[in-house]
C-alpha cells in the first residue's frame, strides 16, 4: 500500500514537472539565451579590458619614456638658462634704426677714474660781491628809485636824499671856487704890473700868496665833497654851474656795484645818518658767483689743496655747476674736527641760493683702470648690471662686474673685453626692447 502510494506520488509529481517545463520552456530558452549573450558580451568586454589594460601599460611605458626625454630636454634647457645668465639673447636692430634711436657707440678700453671726496656743504654770497649801499650824510630819504629784486648796475643812482650837509658843503664849495678865481685873477694882474715894474714887489708877493691860499681851500672844499660821497661827475656839474647851481641839497646815491638788490631798509621820508638811524638803505649782491662753505675732517685734509677743481650738485639738476677751491683754514674747530674750506663755483641761472644746502665732489686725482665706460651704459636686468655688446646684427646683452666710479663712469671688472663696442647712451630703450622679446618668446 505505502509502496503503492509512494509511486503514485512520484508520477503526480512527475507530470507536474513535465507540466512545468512545457509551459516555462520558451522563457527560460530565452534565458538562457539571453545569459549565453551577456556571457559573449562579459567576455568581449574582458577581453577589451585586457587589452585596454595592455595598451595602457605601454602608455606608461611610453610616459615613462617621455618623461625620460622631457627630463634629459628639462636638463638642457636649465643648462641653457643657466649660460643664458652670461650670454643672453641677442637683439636685431639695424644701423638705421641706430641713428635715429641716437644710441651713441664706444669702446671698451683702458682709462681713469677721478679720486673725488664728498663733502655736505652751504651756499653763501662771495664776500667780495656783496656792496652796501650806505648813508654818508645826515639826511632824509627824498626818492628811492630802486626797489627789492631790482637788477642796478654799477655807479647808478639807486636813491637820492635831501641834506643840509651836503648843501653847505656844496655852498662852501661854490664860495671857495668863486674866491679861487677872482685871487687868480688879481693875481694875474699883479704879476702884469709887476714884471712892467709899475707895481711893487710886495703887492705882487701878497696876491700871489693870497692866490694860493685860495685855491688850496678850493681843494679842500672839493675833497669834502668827495669824502661826503659826491662824485666827480657832479662836482664837476656844480663846477660850471658856479653860483647858478640849485638843488644844493640833493644827495645822490650811487650803486657801489651791479647787482641785485636783496635787501631794502628805508622807506621814503626816513631819516639817515645820525646816531639811531638808519645807516644803510640798500644791500646788493652780484650771486652771479657763489661760494660754498665746507667742513673738511683732519683725515682728509692732506689730500685738499687750493686751486683743487670741484664738482657741486644741489637737489635739482639745475644747481649742478663746477669751481676751485680758494681758501683752505689753517684752523681747526675744536668740536668738530674739521676745517673751513671755501670753493668758489659759477652760480648759472642764479640757481644756487644762499642758505641751501648742496654735496661737493673734490676732485685731488686719478685712478687708473683696465677698462672704463659711461655709466650711462650700464643697466640692470633681473639684478644683474647689463651692458649692450655691438653685435653683426645688432645688440647682444652682456653681464658685467662693475668696479669702483667716479660718478659719470665706470670699471668693468669682468665680463667685457678690451676693444668691444658697447651702447652708451639711451640704453634704456634696448632694455625695453629686450624685455618685448622675451615676453613674446614667453608667449
Amino acid at each position: 500500500m505505502l509502496i503503492a502510494g509512494g509511486v503514485r506520488l512520484c508520477a503526480a509529481v512527475l507530470a507536474l514537472a513535465v507540466l512545468c517545463a512545457a509551459t516555462f520552456a520558451p522563457g527560460l530558452s530565452r534565458f538562457f539565451t539571453i545569459s549565453s549573450d551577456a556571457k559573449a558580451h562579459a567576455s568581449a568586454e574582458t577581453k577589451g579590458h585586457s587589452e585596454a589594460g595592455h595598451q595602457h601599460d605601454e602608455g606608461h611605458a611610453h610616459d615613462a619614456g617621455g618623461e625620460a626625454v622631457n627630463e634629459e630636454n628639462g636638463s638642457d634647457a636649465a643648462h641653457g638658462e643657466e649660460a643664458g645668465h652670461e650670454h643672453h639673447e641677442g637683439l636685431e636692430v639695424s644701423q638705421d634704426r641706430i641713428d635715429a634711436e641716437g644710441i651713441a657707440l664706444t669702446e671698451a678700453g683702458a682709462g681713469a677714474l677721478d679720486r673725488s671726496l664728498t663733502v655736505p656743504g652751504t651756499v653763501i654770497a662771495d664776500r667780495n660781491r656783496v656792496g652796501r649801499v650806505a648813508a654818508q650824510v645826515v639826511g632824509t630819504v627824498a626818492e628811492l628809485k630802486k626797489r627789492l629784486g631790482d637788477v642796478v648796475a654799477k655807479n647808478e643812482v639807486v636813491a637820492v636824499l635831501d641834506s643840509r650837509e651836503v648843501a653847505d658843503a656844496k655852498s662852501e664849495y661854490i664860495n671857495a671856487l668863486v674866491n679861487a678865481n677872482l685871487q687868480e685873477t688879481l693875481f694875474d694882474r699883479e704879476k702884469t704890473l709887476y714884471e712892467k715894474q709899475i707895481s711893487a714887489e710886495q703887492r705882487y708877493l701878497r696876491a700871489q700868496a693870497t692866490d694860493t691860499e685860495a685855491k688850496v681851500r678850493l681843494g679842500v672844499a672839493h675833497q669834502k665833497l668827495a669824502a661826503l660821497g659826491v662824485s666827480e661827475a657832479d662836482i664837476q656839474t656844480l663846477k660850471q654851474r658856479g653860483q647858478s647851481a640849485t638843488n644844493l641839497q640833493r644827495y645822490e646815491i650811487r650803486a657801489p656795484i651791479g647787482g641785485r638788490i636783496v635787501e631794502q631798509l628805508v622807506d621814503l621820508g626816513t631819516p639817515v645818518g645820525r646816531e639811531g638811524e638808519a645807516k644803510e638803505l640798500y644791500a646788493i649782491a652780484d650771486l652771479s658767483v657763489v661760494w660754498i662753505e665746507l667742513a673738511v675732517s683732519i683725515s682728509h685734509l692732506p689730500d685738499i689743496k687750493e686751486g683743487q677743481s670741484v664738482l657741486v650738485s644741489g637737489s635739482h639738476p639745475a644747481e649742478t655747476t663746477s669751481g676751485k677751491i680758494i681758501f683752505t683754514s689753517p684752523m681747526i674747530n675744536e668740536e668738530t674736527r674739521t676745517a673751513r674750506v671755501i670753493a668758489s663755483v659759477e652760480n648759472k641761472g642764479l640757481a644756487l641760493r644762499p642758505g641751501s644746502f648742496v654735496n661737493a665732489d673734490i676732485l685731488f686725482g686719478t685712478k687708473p683702470v683696465g677698462l672704463k665706460l659711461p655709466k650711462t651704459a650700464l643697466q640692470t636686468v633681473k639684478g644683474e648690471t647689463i651692458v649692450y655688446v655691438r653685435t653683426e646684427h645688432g645688440f647682444e646683452a652682456r653681464k658685467v662686474t662693475v668696479g669702483g666710479t667716479d660718478g659719470s663712469s665706470v670699471e668693468i671688472v669682468a665680463g667685457l673685453e678690451p676693444g668691444e663696442t658697447v651702447a652708451a647712451t639711451n640704453t634704456f630703450l634696448l632694455k625695453a626692447e629686450s624685455g618685448k622679446s622675451e615676453a613674446t618668446h614667453s608667449h
